[in-house]
């Protein structure tokens, strides 16, 4: 367990707030509010087989890749929420805490990184080691549901049941809170990326249309909905036939769009299903009173609120700026040092 003792044997808040995300990461600074977002992402080129050499990171390393293809590699050091190369995340985060304003010229800085709930204590460690690696002087680690929980304003320190869904990038997270704890999390690896897998696998199988990732990810963002048959919209996408190679233009709908991502919508339902089984009875009756609420990117999809309103027979809404709402709790982690001492992960 970390101490938060200061010299005067009061609390000590923390400095910076992180949430590493597989799709994005996100800096927040103590009384400043999210100072980063950029894309969890490298760009680095090869100096010789096996040596590798950081170029950029973030928009910057997206947009080198963007203007020079063919001389940097583009990778993605997390996966899934958690820390897959350590290595490149610890040169992401020295990039992103040796920026303008992010250092403190007295001394290192506190930070606070939210994982995945229920990641393996390897994880925990390497979370830990690439941010001390990085330059901070203490790492305190805290579930992401729990600082998507403090984000959406939910009443986490009180006794009655809350339940937030965190649809990030690489994992949804259905958690039942209550006295700043977790009562129960069911995670599933089924999220933002899995939504643009299954479009991109739609036309491939359906259409004989490839299509790219990134443009996947656009027609999510733009026409993805969770009730398919409801106000239709059109769009003519291009992409390559399947069978000739040659580029091939066609017109689809927003039903296309929504009956790809139908499963993987029906497996977080069902993982709240579950969630809701596994929850004690009293804080069950809470939740028919103060309903679901849903943060991350996921949250944005069109209806998506609805339909699970619909099939859990729950109430639910979206938190206000879904996709921010984990930098906005870990923001308030850093305020509340007492509350960082109760939520913070045990090693």
């Amino acid at each position: 367990m970390f101490s938060f003792l200061n010299d005067d044997g009061g609390f000590a808040a923390a400095d910076f707030y992180i949430d590493l995300g597989t799709a994005n990461t996100l800096v927040a600074a103590r009384g400043k509010g999210v100072i980063i977002n950029e894309p969890t992402l490298i760009a680095y080129s090869e100096i010789r087989p096996g040596k590798r050499k950081v170029v950029a990171v973030g928009i910057e390393a997206r947009d080198k890749i963007a203007a020079t293809p063919g001389n940097l590699i583009a990778y993605r050091p997390l996966k899934d929420g958690v820390i897959a190369d350590y290595e490149t995340t610890e040169a992401m985060l020295r990039s992103f805490l040796s920026r303008p304003g992010m250092k403190s010229f007295f001394r290192k800085p506190r930070i606070v990184i939210s994982l995945p709930y229920g990641v393996t204590e390897v994880e925990k460690r390497a979370a830990i080691d690439a941010g001390i690696s990085a330059g901070a002087k203490d790492v305190y680690l805290i579930d992401e549901p729990m600082a998507a929980a403090v984000g959406a304003d939910l009443p986490i320190k009180e006794a009655r049941g809350s339940m937030i869904i965190d649809i990030g990038g690489g994992t949804t997270e259905v958690a039942v809170i209550a006295l700043s704890d977790i009562v129960y999390c069911e995670a599933v690896r089924c999220a933002g990326h899995r939504f643009d897998e299954c479009i991109v696998n739609y036309f491939k199988n359906r259409k004989s249309l490839i299509i790219s990732e990134k443009l996947a990810e656009e027609l999510k963002i733009e026409m993805g909905t969770a009730a398919p048959k409801k106000n239709i919209r059109l769009r003519t996408i291009t992409g390559r036939d399947a069978e000739s190679g040659l580029q091939r233009t066609l017109e689809i709908t927003s039903e296309d769009v929504g009956l790809a991502m139908d499963e993987p919508i029906s497996e977080i339902i069902t993982a709240i299903h579950k969630a809701i089984e596994n929850t004690p009875p009293e804080l069950v009756s809470d939740l028919i009173e103060s309903g679901i609420v849903l943060a991350g990117g996921g949250a944005l999809i069109r209806d998506l609120d609805i339909r699970i309103q619909n099939e859990v027979r729950l109430p639910v809404r979206i938190a206000p700026d879904p996709l921010t709402a984990i930098a906005r709790g870990g923001e308030k982690v850093l305020n509340d040092p007492e509350l960082l001492e109760k939520i913070q992960i045990q090693m």
